[in-house]
């Protein structure tokens, strides 16, 4: 990282230590949870653009497979589902796993003239068969006390476990897609990744037998002790009145905190593999593929296996940031899940940072999700001052004030602009703050300088020179 990230992220810590003081300790501390789990899923996006230019559109999908996997392994099973449909969701498996395998025999066993009519004979007897089975036992779970439970569960486990977990379920559903798409190049790899995200969404919507749906699972278990717990502790009392501050609060601020530490380790562990990553004899080779595939075929390279691998890495550090922020939710929303408004989101954090740079994508998920959380609030002041002198009922004041909900969007696309044109290489390049940032004012000051005997222009010129090699 370079001088220009450090100075960037003092900057992030200021502007936190000022919501701390300027709105609460809780405020803050909320935010940085999220950011770090923004900077663990731009990570993963930025391991498939930055390294091979994988363009992936479908990231929410990954990310709601790692908060599904979180309820799996989390939650106690039902023992009451298991018994009404279990069996039957087992067998709806087997008949599952049994028509893929009788289709593969099927194009491989039967000659060409009628393997097309056979594969599709096949397929829909196997749809019966799934159906026949599959039907009967979601209808039995579902009518297991559905205000409360109404699905399978899990298997009550520890939540932190589900992180790994998450990862290793958005990976072996990225194998599969990417044996599929991969094939694709840039805009229609991205269409085809929407379209994957859009069903694994739609899934945990309307199959209630596994996550409940538009139900929503609540009350997951925690990694870090609960509020109540300790504010009925007395050592944990005498420690807030020792500050002379609030209990409740200072409760509520030791809970964020500990989610603070258990995140900032699982993103020091992906950012130092994936720094690795970067500067190994693989990353170059990625960085080869993603900058001219072609040559790099030539040269004897798998650019499809290599894509593979690539798209399964950052699929998987997605899905363990999806299942950090549904930790952290203590809850699965599948309708919170918006495909194209988060992914602009986490694309904006991975622009703004720099395509290759993992530092830059970490800096780029804490500027990005701080400024939409803070930008409505931003907005709600800035037009209560413009419209301050307004009358009361006026319709203009009553359209300023409503349109305040939307300052986000404006901010986030003016954000994107200004990257784009004047960093398109990203905020934590010091090439662009030195020449395309300073150049303008030290030809200014240069002039001044130039053309002038005093000597305290000529101090502060050694001074500016100074500083602006210290950049370069």
């Amino acid at each position: 990282m370079t001088r220009n990230g450090y100075f960037y992220f003092a900057i992030m810590a200021a502007l936190l230590v000022v919501v701390g003081f300027g709105q609460s300790w809780n405020v803050a501390f909320g935010i940085l949870n999220l950011c770090l789990v923004s900077a663990v899923m731009a990570l993963g996006v930025n391991i498939q653009w930055g390294y091979a230019g994988l363009f992936n559109v479908g990231i929410m999908g990954f990310a709601a497979l790692g908060g599904l996997a979180a309820v799996l392994v989390s939650m106690p099973p039902v023992a009451e589902a298991w018994s009404a449909g279990g069996t039957g969701i087992g067998l709806s498996l087997l008949s599952l796993g049994a028509t893929v395998a009788a289709v593969v025999l099927v194009r491989r066993l039967v000659p060409a003239r009628w393997k097309l009519w056979a594969t599709v004979v096949t397929v829909i007897l196997g749809f019966i068969l799934i159906r026949s089975v599959y039907d009967p036992a979601v209808e039995r779970i579902e009518a297991v006390s559905p205000a409360h439970t109404g699905y399978l569960g899990g298997l009550g486990l520890p939540i932190v476990v589900s992180w790994a977990v998450g990862g290793l379920v958005a990976a072996g559903a990225a194998w599969l897609i990417g044996k599929i798409t991969l094939g694709l190049r840039s805009d229609y790899l991205a269409i085809a990744t929407l379209g994957i995200s859009e069903i694994i969404i739609a899934i945990l919507k309307y199959e209630e037998w596994l996550s409940r749906g538009v139900k929503n699972v609540t009350g997951l278990p925690r990694p870090v002790p609960y509020e109540v717990d300790l504010i009925e502790s007395d050592w944990f009392v005498s420690f807030a009145n020792w500050f002379g501050a609030d209990v409740g609060s200072t409760a509520s601020i030791a809970v964020k905190l500990s989610y603070a530490g258990l995140f900032l380790i699982v993103l020091a562990i992906i950012l130092w593999l994936s720094e690795r990553a970067l500067h190994s004899p693989w990353g170059r080779m990625m960085r080869a593929i993603r900058d001219n595939r072609d040559a790099a075929s030539a040269m004897g390279k798998d650019v499809t296996r290599r894509h593979l691998q690539v798209f399964v890495l950052g699929c998987a550090v997605c899905g363990i940031a999806g299942a950090m922020l549904t930790t952290l939710d203590g809850q699965l929303t599948p309708s919170s899940y918006i495909p194209l408004r988060f992914t602009f989101l986490i694309w904006v954090m991975v622009i703004l940072g720099g395509s290759g740079n993992n530092w830059g994508a970490v800096l780029g998920g804490f500027v990005i999700w701080f400024l939409w959380i803070e930008a409505e609030p931003l907005g709600n002041w800035l037009m209560q001052g413009v419209t301050l002198y307004m009358e009361d009922g006026s319709w203009l004041k009553e359209h300023l004030i409503a349109s305040a909900a939307y300052s986000r969007l404006i901010l986030m696309g003016g954000i994107l602009l200004v990257v784009m044109r004047f960093a398109p290489r990203g905020i934590d390049t010091r090439k662009v703050i030195t020449y395309q940032v300073f150049s303008p004012v030290s030809a200014f000051l240069r002039s001044v300088t130039r053309s002038s005997t005093c000597s305290f222009c000529s101090r502060f010129m050694i001074i500016h020179s100074r500083i602006s090699s210290a950049f370069r």
